[in-house]
């Protein structure tokens, strides 16, 4: 049990890095946005945000 709880931790604690590397590695790095709104191919098929359609 306390094996799988820390292979759990271990591979949830590389997801996290290896999501955060352009942040913390690249001057001015950020997170890519995730709404659709923002996606210029999504744009470009008229898939919009529905957020956006108020």
């Amino acid at each position: 049990m306390v094996r799988i709880l820390l292979l759990t931790f271990v591979i949830v604690a590389v997801a996290i890095v290896l999501l955060g590397v352009k942040v913390l590695f690249v001057k001015g790095g950020k997170f890519p946005s995730g709404h659709t709104g923002d996606s210029p191919a999504l744009r470009k098929k008229g898939i919009g945000c529905a957020a956006d359609d108020k």
